[in-house]
């Protein structure tokens, strides 16, 4: 079951909780900090991997670019749930249809499947053919393969 499926589950009965005007805060004061850590976590990471030399490999390169989506789709969809929560709102216009509740979480997760895709040939690489791994995964190729899972699975 995906992050994405389980997080529409969760939005449902959320909905059908936040009926109870005595859950709305309690629901809202949980998934709040929740989306801040995970967002802190995420900046966090990338921070890390970005300020120590020792971690310009490309798994840890990836993994930096496996925090991107996961930042965007956090920050797009817990916001929205939470407003709707408050907000007593049980109707999704179909304008705002297509931009964060159904195309934007299925397009994160194409790009966090190829970007996994990827972490995981890097890893057959490394253990594979270890004396050839710097030459296989050069930086070029690393940034071709990020560009490809971002711009990819945007278009199609």
């Amino acid at each position: 079951m995906t992050c994405e499926l389980l997080l529409f589950k969760m939005q449902t009965q959320c909905r059908e909780l936040s009926g109870d005007p005595e859950l709305q805060p309690v629901l809202a004061g949980l998934f709040l900090p929740m989306c801040l850590v995970t967002v802190q976590g995420n900046l966090l990471i990338i921070l890390a991997i970005s300020a120590d030399s020792h971690l310009h490999t490309p798994m840890y390169f990836f993994l930096s670019n496996l925090s991107l989506p996961e930042i965007g789709f956090t920050s797009t969809t817990v916001p929205k749930m939470i407003v709707d929560i408050q907000s007593h709102s049980r109707v999704i216009s179909s304008a705002g249809l297509p931009d964060s509740d159904v195309s934007l979480p299925f397009l994160e997760a194409r790009k966090r499947d190829m970007l996994l895709s990827v972490m995981a040939y890097d890893r057959f690489v490394a253990i594979c053919h270890p004396l050839y791994h710097s030459v296989i995964m050069s930086p070029c190729f690393c940034g071709f393969l990020v560009l490809l899972s971002f711009f990819f699975f945007s278009v199609f």
